[in-house]
């Protein structure tokens, strides 16, 4: 049911009038049927016991008795109304109560609809029809008198439906149109914010429409410049970070060559190297939101090999399959560093990687896959959380600080894609990057 329900708030504002002018059609024409009934009740009704009361009176004054065939109000012997003729019981209520009031007596009422013949009927385009009325009087046998009776009149069913037609013309679509012109904003309002990007100026959003909504688009043009203010901030504070704390670095790295043990310098330089890759990917991550690389066209199967070829000059066994070219529009040395790190990791715990570049349709898929232990079910998820580490060991060589999966895919996600692992079939990991063409 809710599939079939507008989403838009034009279309909801258009179905909530809709339905109200259903509504308000929906009592008119009840209060006009009711009418129309009262109408005809009355209509046959009140004349007839008008009839009776004088042919009641006239057969008092003169003394006889009311003719069998003769006269508009007769009186028989029985009851006049064939079995099969269609009763009336609101009539027949009704009559009971004008009789009364009029002080006439009476036993039974009975009704019966029956069609008009050709010369009773006045419009001989359209066949008619009349109300009997049968009335037993004790002792005195019936009286009878046929009343007008006229059926439900199609013309006024399509007469209201005609005008609920031309109200929905006349009220509805100016009302779907000048609720179009109000949301205007609001949709362009959802598309700013969709679009939004961190650093892009765009200029601010034009303040129009009805108050409310323009307070809203100037909450969103102020909000917008708040958070460009607090990344341009984050962003000083973040080259002050990684300025002031590669200076001690290249300092120890100049005070180590002082120590005279291979083995001792060497571990130190290590060291020093990986707090500088740390540092890299932690002040990458964090400004990763306003990268400062545009976007360029760019082929990304000779990106790929690029990364493969740096993994096999350190005499790693990494495999690439030959794609042919293909051109994406991406930035080039994010996603080198998205893909350096999946093949690291595989390198790392899986001794190798094999890479391929799967273009699809819509999608391009970058596989690198390994045979190492593979990764728990139930912690595939959990690895991309910055700092998350399955090893827990402090060895460098068995793992980083748990950033590499968590980089890797905030730029593929940057890029519109996103990363997926799975366990391989005979042990191992696959980790696929999809992108959109």
């Amino acid at each position: 049911m809710k599939r079939l329900l507008p989403r838009s708030l034009a279309g909801q504002m258009a179905l909530l009038i809709a339905i109200a002018l259903f509504a308000a059609q929906a009592l008119n024409f009840g209060i006009a049927i009711r009418d129309r009934a009262q109408y005809r009740l009355a209509q046959a009704t009140r004349p007839a016991v008008t009839r009776i009361v004088d042919a009641l009176e006239r057969e008092r004054s003169n003394g006889r008795a009311l003719a069998p065939d003769r006269g508009r109000v007769r009186r028989v012997a029985a009851n006049p109304i064939a079995p099969a003729l269609e009763r009336r019981s609101e009539v027949a209520e009704e009559l009971r109560g004008q009789l009364t009031e009029a002080g006439i007596p009476f036993a039974r009422i009975d009704t019966g609809i029956r069609m008009t013949s050709p010369d009773e009927n006045r419009d001989r385009r359209r066949p008619g029809s009349v109300i009997v009325i049968a009335i037993e009087q004790p002792g005195h046998g019936w009286l009878t008198v046929n009343a007008p009776w006229s059926r439900p009149d199609r013309r006024l069913i399509a007469a209201l439906i005609f005008q609920t037609l031309i109200l929905y013309v006349i009220i509805l679509l100016p009302v779907m149109w000048i609720v179009r012109r109000i949301s205007k904003p609001l949709r362009s309002l959802a598309g700013a914010a969709r679009d939004f990007r961190p650093g892009d100026d765009a200029a601010p959003l034009e303040e129009r429409g009805p108050s409310d909504v323009r307070a809203v688009v100037a909450a969103y043009n102020a909000m917008s410049l708040r958070v460009n203010a607090m990344l341009d901030e984050k962003d000083r504070m973040l080259g002050a970070i990684g300025h002031d704390l590669r200076t001690p670095l290249a300092a120890l790295r100049v005070r180590i060559e002082s120590v005279e043990d291979d083995d001792d310098r060497n571990r130190m330089a290590d060291t020093i190297d990986e707090m500088n890759r740390t540092l890299d990917d932690i002040l990458s991550l964090a400004r990763l939101g306003r990268p400062s690389e545009p976007p360029t066209d760019v082929d990304l199967s000779a990106l790929i090999d690029a990364v493969v070829d740096d993994f096999r000059e350190l005499d790693h066994p990494v495999e690439f399959e030959e794609s042919p070219r293909l051109k994406m529009h991406l930035r080039p040395s994010l996603m080198r560093r998205a893909v350096r790190n999946l093949i690291e990791n595989a390198v790392k715990y899986g001794g190798g990687a094999q890479v391929r570049l799967l273009p699809g349709d819509r999608n391009v898929a970058i596989e690198v896959a390994d045979r190492g232990p593979g990764i728990p079910a139930d912690k595939l998820a959990a690895v991309f959380a910055p700092f998350t580490r399955l090893e827990t060991s402090r060895n460098r060589e068995t793992g980083g600080i748990g950033l590499g999966l968590a980089l890797a895919r905030a730029i593929v996600q940057d890029a519109g894609g996103d990363i997926r692992l799975a366990n391989r079939d005979g042990g191992g990991l696959t980790a696929t990057i999809t992108l959109p063409r």
